[in-house]
C-alpha cells in the first residue's frame, strides 16, 4: 500500500478520537491512547499550553492571566 490516494480513502472507516473521560472533549486519540487537549493518558497533571492562558485587554495589548 503507497501513500497516494488509494491508501487516503481507506480513512473514512473508524474514527480517530473518543470523548475523553477526564476532559469530556472529543479528543480522546484511541490509537495514541492519550487525550489532546487535556493529556489524560501522557500526564498526571492537566495540560496547560501557555498560549491558552492569554487574556485580550481592551486596548489590544496581550497580557496573560494570573
Amino acid at each position: 500500500m503507497g501513500k497516494g490516494t488509494a491508501s487516503k480513502g481507506k480513512k473514512n472507516k473508524a474514527s480517530s478520537h473518543k470523548v475523553c473521560r477526564r476532559c469530556g472533549n472529543h479528543s480522546y486519540h484511541r490509537r495514541k491512547r492519550f487525550c489532546a487537549y487535556c493529556g489524560f493518558g501522557k500526564t498526571a497533571k492537566l495540560r496547560q499550553p501557555g498560549w491558552r492562558n492569554r487574556v485580550r485587554a481592551f486596548n489590544g495589548t496581550k497580557a496573560f492571566a494570573k
